[in-house]
């Protein structure tokens, strides 16, 4: 599965502490995540992650586009609700998304544990699904 790492600043450590507590799940997947983050979660715990731009340089529409392409299978985004951000428009953009294309997203901690529990137990094996379908439709 293609997993996407986001978080806001104020976030990021507790992402950062999520994915240390699962890292033998996250290890089995393939790690996207925006800038610092990708930077950060890959130093504390020595995974592999692609990482793209910062959320405010474009990272935020870089993942957006795999969400568009059906390349990506769910999102672990960490906001900060309090505080307000200056991309927030791409931010926006990318919740919409995962709506239109069905991509499960946990936006905190509690949905989190949620989502990668049901990852690791196979609740999410329907992506795989999708995803040839769509390859086998030219998409």
């Amino acid at each position: 599965m293609n997993i996407a790492l986001i978080a806001h600043d104020q976030k990021k450590n507790d992402l950062v502490q999520f994915v240390t507590a699962y890292q033998s799940i996250f290890a089995k997947h393939n790690l996207f995540a925006t800038g610092t983050t990708g930077m950060r979660i890959s130093e504390a715990t020595g995974l592999t992650i692609t990482r793209y731009k910062s959320g405010p340089l474009g990272g935020d529409q870089e993942i957006g586009a795999m969400i568009a392409k059906n390349q990506m299978d769910a999102i672990f985004f960490f906001r900060d609700p309090l505080t307000a951000q200056p991309h927030e428009p791409d931010v926006s953009a990318l919740i919409r998304l995962c709506d239109v294309y069905s991509i499960p997203l946990a936006t905190n901690m509690g949905t989190a544990e949620l989502l990668i529990r049901g990852l690791d137990e196979g609740l999410l094996d329907w992506r795989n699904i999708a995803r040839e379908n769509d390859e086998n439709n030219g998409r």
